[in-house]
């Protein structure tokens, strides 16, 4: 979103916000990976819907706090990259070297994957 405002001039960046508010659906953000025990790749990805909460950081100006809200969007279909290569990590898809490769946030991604594979209640792994 950043990136696309920032590509106008600043006299046009406030409208340029306003409408991407008003007319954004969804931004996907792909990587194709190697898959960790047969040949191939998986597609690891970013998912952002403009939900009423998202409109409104555009439309305010602060860009910097979408990846927050997307964290904490999973019910409404949202996912980061990160958390996209942990699941893709847990699930035995990806290797962990790899995820560590193209994590945004690599410390974080390795907190998630910390509390992903932690047994839960029984032993279960949650």
């Amino acid at each position: 979103v950043e990136r696309i405002v920032d590509s106008f001039p600043p006299g046009q960046q406030e409208q340029v916000r306003l409408q991407l508010s008003n007319n954004l659906q969804a931004i996907l953000c792909q990587q194709l990976l190697p898959r960790a025990n047969q040949p191939g790749r998986v597609c690891a990805m970013e998912i952002m819907t403009a939900s009423p909460a998202i409109r409104n950081l555009i439309r305010e100006n602060k860009a910097h706090q979408i990846t927050s809200m997307i964290q904490t969007s999973a019910n409404l279909g949202m996912q980061t990259m990160d958390q996209s290569l942990r699941d893709l990590y847990v699930r035995g898809i990806i290797t962990f070297e790899v995820a560590m490769e193209r994590a945004l946030n690599p410390q974080e991604l390795e907190k998630m994957i910390r509390t992903a594979t932690m047994p839960g209640p029984g032993g279960t792994i949650r």
